[in-house]
């Protein structure tokens, strides 16, 4: 029976290189994206796409049926965020609060819906949560983003210890930056003067010199979906060339 997963955040970045490479292992992949157009590249291939918001228990659902339909739904990686920066002394309380919501409700919601689906199946199941290096490095102005990813990494220890006994495995992953679309971009808007500087300043944040790229996270990703991590839960696995351990302060 073919494995089939589900990829939220899958149009772009790390969730497109975990959707690629699953698909390139045999894998069925549903990928939910916001933007449709993130998903062109898919078109008439091998991904099943849901256009939608990732913390609608609706959109979810229909993802999960599509799986389903594709074969044994065996993983679900909850990869979809958003980066929007705010600070508690300049910021409506109410507005950190929904930020902080924008980036937790979506795991919660594929993290519920993987869960339920592989407990009526009675099948063992893997989930990924993607996280940061900012759930362990807070960076100023980030606090929204940080207490989010910071409540994954709880949440995922909290789910392999209740689901664990029921064969369901649950792992989080924490990238360092990462050379994505969005990268490209920043970079891009710089200036070549100003892109080198931000290269080997990036570079020097790391110990192995350089951001990653996202097929190095999905490699880890896929790796703990897959039957080889069969005894890894509960853990957060830091794919940050070392940046962590490294601990230099980006605002210095």
């Amino acid at each position: 029976m073919t494995r089939a997963f589900v990829v939220t955040g899958g149009g772009r970045g790390i969730g497109r290189a975990v959707v690629e490479r699953l698909v390139a292992e045999g894998g069925a992949v549903v990928a939910i994206e916001r933007d449709a157009e993130a998903l062109a590249w898919a078109s008439g291939g091998p991904v099943m796409a849901v256009v939608g918001d990732a913390s609608s228990e609706e959109v979810a659902g229909r993802a999960a049926d599509l799986a389903e339909g594709a074969g044994t739904l065996s993983g679900w990686v909850n990869n979809a965020a958003v980066f929007r920066d705010a600070s508690l002394h300049s910021a409506p309380v109410r507005e950190v609060l929904d930020l902080i919501g924008v980036n937790l409700d979506a795991p919660v919601v594929g993290c519920a819906t993987a869960i339920r689906r592989f407990l009526a199946a009675g099948t063992p199941g893997a989930i990924v949560n993607v996280t940061s290096h900012q759930a362990r490095m807070a960076v100023p102005g980030c606090t929204p983003y940080v207490t989010a990813k910071a409540a994954i990494e709880g949440l995922t220890r909290a789910l392999a210890v209740e689901y664990g006994p029921r064969g369901i495995r649950v792992n989080a992953v924490a990238p360092g930056s990462v050379r994505t679309e969005r990268y490209e971009e920043f970079l891009d808007a710089q200036g070549p003067e100003n892109a080198a500087r931000i290269e080997r300043e990036m570079g020097d944040l790391h110990p192995l010199g350089r951001v990653a790229r996202a097929a190095e996270v999905a490699a880890a990703i896929v790796h703990l979906l897959s039957a080889d991590a069969s005894f890894i839960t509960g853990a957060t696995v830091p794919v940050d060339g070392g940046r962590t351990v490294l601990a230099h302060d980006p605002e210095g």
